[in-house]
């Protein structure tokens, strides 16, 4: 569902292929990674570079070319002025620096998504925590928590998925956009009521042991609390035995929880049978990369499996209104 990036379950191989790459190549992108990054295709970027003479790329001993980070940053902008409307040609007649003032203008004054997810990618590049804070804080005053987590994080976080896989981006790059988010998540859960309603539900949202994507427990548990419903937070890695006994003491009236790292151990199915053997009277909703792969997964009254941010806003909206 709004899960962070997959990397526990990128092949082994890959990883050390592309971690190899980087260390070879420090500071140098290749043309897989402009593509990934900036979206300009190869071809299209090849097709700039000889008629409009937008920038050279240099090349390695073995005849391969690569850019610089001064030429991502500039290849990012310009594919953000193109999606807005500006016409190759005439970015070609700009310098770097009016490049520059048209993308922070059209960052500080455009409504576009795209524009403020590739602002977030760009802090998240160069690891600018203000720059990145500034842009979700921006957005969080003028449309609120809820619209930017659904319109900007998740999408951004998509994208971000996309870039890891690819090998443009290292998991540092997750690990310190992730904590990011988290931090504004923890700060917008403490400013809301205290208080559950009358018609208030009572949520048990819990990780697994070994599951530590936390973030989508997090904006469960936002999302609970904004409509005034009580939720018994537990977090991370719990064991399904201490789980047992909260549930006994809370008789919540859903468990939620969330499943994206790979556990050879216990298979999905064999997870989720536990749960409905073992709280056969309360709703369970799943989410999760591994819930959403399952193919021995069956069908169950009470089991709802959310595949993005909507599904669950909408069993919010329509199960416990």
């Amino acid at each position: 569902m709004f899960e962070e990036t997959r990397g526990n379950n990128k092949p082994k191989t890959s990883i050390e292929n592309k971690r190899k790459s980087k260390k070879d190549f420090r500071d140098k992108y290749f043309i897989k990674d402009i593509e990934s990054l900036t979206g300009i295709r190869a071809y299209t970027l090849r097709i700039w570079e000889q008629r409009y003479e937008l920038l050279v790329p240099k090349r390695t001993d073995t005849n391969i070319r690569f850019y610089e980070e001064d030429d991502l940053k500039y290849l990012m902008n310009i594919a953000l002025l193109n999606q807005h409307g500006y016409k190759i040609s005439r970015i070609a007649g700009m310098s770097r620096d009016e490049v520059q003032r048209h993308t922070l203008f059209l960052s500080e004054n455009s409504s576009s998504n795209q524009s403020q997810i590739q602002g977030l990618t760009q802090a998240m590049m160069n690891f600018e925590e203000r720059e990145f804070t500034k842009i979700l804080t921006f957005h969080i005053m003028k449309s609120g928590m809820e619209d930017t987590m659904m319109n900007i994080v998740f999408p951004f976080l998509k994208h971000v998925g996309v870039l890891w896989l690819s090998g443009s981006i290292h998991v540092a790059h997750e690990h310190f956009i992730t904590n990011l988010v988290k931090q504004r998540l923890y700060a917008s859960i403490d400013q809301l009521a205290v208080l559950p309603s009358a018609r208030a539900k009572k949520f048990l949202l819990f990780l697994p042991s070994n599951e530590k994507h936390e973030l989508p427990l997090l904006f469960a548990n936002y999302m609970l609390r904004s409509r005034r419903h009580q939720v018994v937070y537990l977090g991370s890695s719990v064991m399904i035995e201490d789980l047992y006994q909260i549930y006994k003491l809370h008789e919540p009236d859903a468990v939620f929880t969330a499943l994206t790292t790979t556990n050879p151990k216990v298979p999905v199915e064999v997870f989720v049978q536990t749960l409905v053997r073992n709280f056969p009277a309360t709703d369970i909703v799943l989410t999760g990369s591994q819930v959403l792969m399952s193919r021995d997964l069956k069908p169950h009254d009470q089991v709802h499996i959310l595949s993005d941010p909507q599904d669950f806003i909408d069993l919010l909206d329509s199960r416990w209104s």
